[in-house]
């Protein structure tokens, strides 16, 4: 049932593990103390409200995977970067949801 809404509204599964594995950054778009109080590994903190001042600091031609508590913080994050002019961007969602996608 779940495959068949992803179908009907557009969502497809994305491999996280296999996006990193070939270069992805991961963005971690919550703030110092929550990106302190854990993390996914290898996972850059570059909190949404600076977001667009730290564009330079996240490579154009990789993929990008951003992610947050929830996944609210993170589709924002995501539609920063398209507008941004990147091109291959993913909302991971929450970091720990994420986390688990990429063990």
């Amino acid at each position: 049932m779940l495959g068949f809404l992803k179908n009907l509204f557009g969502g497809k599964s994305v491999d996280y593990a296999e996006l990193v594995k070939n270069g992805a950054q991961i963005i971690d778009v919550r703030t110092p103390a929550e990106f302190n109080g854990g993390h996914v590994k290898g996972a850059k903190n570059i909190p949404l409200q600076s977001l667009s001042q730290n564009l330079g600091k996240i490579n154009k031609n990789k993929p990008v995977i951003t992610c947050c508590a929830s996944g609210a913080r993170s589709a924002a994050a995501k539609s920063i970067l398209q507008n941004s002019g990147f091109t291959e961007v993913y909302n991971g969602g929450g970091w720990m949801s994420l986390k688990n996608k990429l063990s």
